[in-house]
């Protein structure tokens, strides 16, 4: 009896002692991107691909370039209400007369979400309902590229569904 019960003790404390790895799994959902589908302005239900579409952030100096593609993601700062964005289409061309820039500011709010002891937290947000975002073209104006802009979910919480689209 003696042995029988050294034996379940000894048992329970190799499980009950184990600690749980603290690994955040990838396929755990952290901060989601928003997502930006592009459409034909003169077909607004057909996708359009862009061809050499640049994105930079305010103060980055990284240019994150695009080709032929119809839909982006692109992160919203995590420290501030407003993330700002220079959309620059034909980016590297070597005409500047075919390169074009509109600049996007995305207003929102943000909320904080515990995930778990291993993932910590991620952010949540929701576009402003009276203001959005604000289009305005580069410094040295050349027209706007990027004819309407239409939100189509306003909270941004997963990386599944399109949250703004463009037509141009």
């Amino acid at each position: 009896m003696n042995k029988i019960s050294l034996l379940v003790l000894l048992v329970a404390t190799l499980f009950f002692g184990c600690e749980k790895d603290d690994i955040c799994a990838e396929t755990t959902p952290t901060t989601p991107r928003l997502i930006i589908d592009f459409y034909d302005f003169t077909n607004p239900t057909l996708s359009k691909n862009v061809t050499n579409l640049g994105i930079i952030g305010e103060g980055l100096n990284t240019v994150i370039v695009f080709n032929g593609v119809s839909k982006v993601q692109i992160p919203l700062n995590l420290t501030q209400d407003l993330s700002k964005y220079q959309f620059i289409l034909n980016y590297g061309n070597s005409d500047p007369v075919f390169i074009n820039t509109d600049n996007l500011q995305f207003d929102y709010t943000r909320n904080n979400v515990f995930v778990s002891r291993a993932c910590g937290y991620k952010t949540l947000f929701t576009l402003s309902e009276t203001s959005p975002f604000t289009q305005t073209d580069a410094t040295n104006p050349d027209g706007l590229w990027m004819k309407n802009i239409t939100v189509l979910q306003s909270n941004i919480n997963n990386e599944d569904e399109t949250h703004l689209s463009i037509s141009f």
